[in-house]
């Protein structure tokens, strides 16, 4: 017998006259209760106003004068034999006083009836006066173990209908789609690697992103929470070599062991705009192969009072959904800096995100990035909320170096036939978004010349370009004073 049966039998034993379940996994509780129907000899009815009362235990015709729910209502309360009912979709008829009344009756009257109306929905209110008669039941999600199962017999089917042939995989990626599949019902689960193994017999890792977008599809997220498809690898990022370092010792415990005491929290990334801090977020993610999500701050802001906390934690709710994933919160000080007019909101916001930060069970890795560290306030920064605090510097010369050879390469061009020792001396005091501007400018350039691009093309750009480390000179003094001795250093 699973869990979620044995428990279900302890409430109908226990005698409780309406049971509540809000899932979206419907025929998942019609089966368990098939099954219970059996085990305790009680018949199980199920209604939907499509259909009316039909016995689900055993094959039978809907009885169609039932579709109304006064009528099926009616005849539950006139029903003498003891049973068990399924009132499927039910939520919008609880609005009238009189299904109200009813449903009332028949559980006040469950010594004689001994009927157990079980409400199930994808979200149930209930009235204040059926409460006292009602316990919610919460489905169990399936473990990763049952997901495993789940993938083989999958597997298993197609194999049977494609004349023995071997769904091809590996155990890797086998290990990675079974934990992107946690935290969905059993039916999403099964309807994903269905849909996966069926495409074209394999599971590959091309197919760990249709995952990450179905599970997210199936979220129902308020706009706050987006998922970034475009991650990268730390390849692609020049520099940052103590962050790379600090992140591939943090993997395995992360993305491979499950329940890990001392399973890595999330980072918070300070330093010069520009620096690459929001491209290193999503290479945490790229490298570590998991869904990234980004918070957006902006969008939870409601003039209603208490509607922005309730946002984010809707949002917050939704990402540990996704676990395990990364969720990046870009210029973290930004939503947490109030103002003198916000009532408070922008403290509330700050309240509401470090308790998640404190009690979180979730594998959710946290990417925090920001720009003004003078208005982060200490106890988000302390030891605990996050694991550490990196300094993202102005690149040093080798760093340049390997920047403007990831951006040529990106766009096709030979680092070979540039001068990128002496580009890198010339562009001293550049960020590493500076120096691809002055790659894709120069590009322009070379075009409108009708040449090909050349270093002087570059060299001309950096000379055009007046970087932040001049422009704001004093600010970004005063950045790296700050982080000398309160940070690491990424690089």
């Amino acid at each position: 017998m699973t869990n979620d049966q044995h428990d279900l039998e302890l409430l109908l034993r226990s005698r409780i006259p309406l049971i509540v379940i809000e899932t979206r996994d419907e025929q998942r509780v019609t089966r368990l209760f098939g099954k219970l129907g059996v085990r305790l000899a009680l018949p199980v009815m199920a209604w939907s106003a499509t259909s009316g009362l039909r016995r689900i235990d055993f094959e039978a015709a809907p009885q169609r004068h039932t579709i109304e729910p006064r009528q099926a209502l009616g005849q539950i309360k006139a029903t003498n034999t003891a049973s068990i009912y399924l009132l499927l979709d039910f939520h919008p008829y609880l609005d009238d006083a009189f299904n109200v009344r009813l449903l009332k009756e028949i559980a006040l009257d469950y010594h004689n009836l001994g009927h157990t109306l079980v409400l199930v929905s994808h979200e149930l209110d209930i009235p204040q006066e059926l409460q006292t008669f009602s316990a919610r039941f919460s489905l169990s999600l399936p473990d990763a173990m049952d997901i495993d199962r789940m993938i083989h017999e999958e597997a298993e089917h197609w194999s049977q209908a494609h004349r023995g042939q071997k769904v091809k995989t590996d155990r890797r990626t086998l290990d990675l789609m079974s934990r992107q599949l946690l935290g969905l019902t059993a039916t999403d689960a099964q309807r994903i690697v269905r849909t996966v193994i069926y495409d074209d017999g394999a599971i590959s890792d091309a197919d760990l992103d249709r995952v990450t977008r179905a599970r997210y599809q199936l979220l129902e997220t308020n706009g706050a929470l987006s998922i970034e498809f475009e991650t990268a690898d730390f390849g692609e990022v020049g520099g940052l070599r103590g962050l790379k370092r600090w992140i591939k010792l943090r993997r395995s415990v992360f993305v491979e062991a499950n329940d890990q005491p001392d399973a890595p929290k999330g980072i918070l990334l300070v330093g010069v705009q520009g620096g690459g801090k929001s491209l290193a977020a999503k290479a945490v993610a790229g490298t570590w192969r998991l869904p990234l999500l980004r918070l957006d701050f902006g969008t939870l802001y409601n003039k209603f009072f208490g509607e922005t906390e309730r946002n984010l934690r809707e949002a917050l709710k939704s990402a540990e959904a996704m676990a395990p994933c990364v969720l990046w919160i870009d210029e973290i000080e930004k939503a947490i800096a109030g103002g003198d007019y916000d009532s408070g909101t922008s403290r509330r916001i700050l309240g509401s995100l470090l308790t998640w930060m404190a009690e979180r069970k979730a594998a959710v890795f946290i990417v925090a990035t920001a720009n003004a560290i003078e208005q982060l306030p200490p106890e988000l920064i302390r030891k605990g909320r996050l694991d550490e605090i990196f300094f993202v510097d102005l690149p040093d010369a080798a760093t340049r170096s390997e920047i403007f050879t990831i951006h040529l390469q990106k766009r096709e061009f030979e680092p070979a036939d540039f001068d990128i020792d002496d580009l890198a001396q010339l562009a001293e005091g550049f960020s590493g978004a500076e120096i691809e501007q002055a790659v894709v400018a120069a590009t322009y350039l070379a075009r409108e010349h009708r040449v090909p691009l050349d270093t002087g093309h570059i060299r001309s750009e950096i000379g055009q370009t007046r970087p932040l480390s001049r422009v704001m000179a004093e600010k970004v003094a005063q950045l790296r004073a700050w982080a000398r001795d309160r940070t690491v250093s990424a690089n």
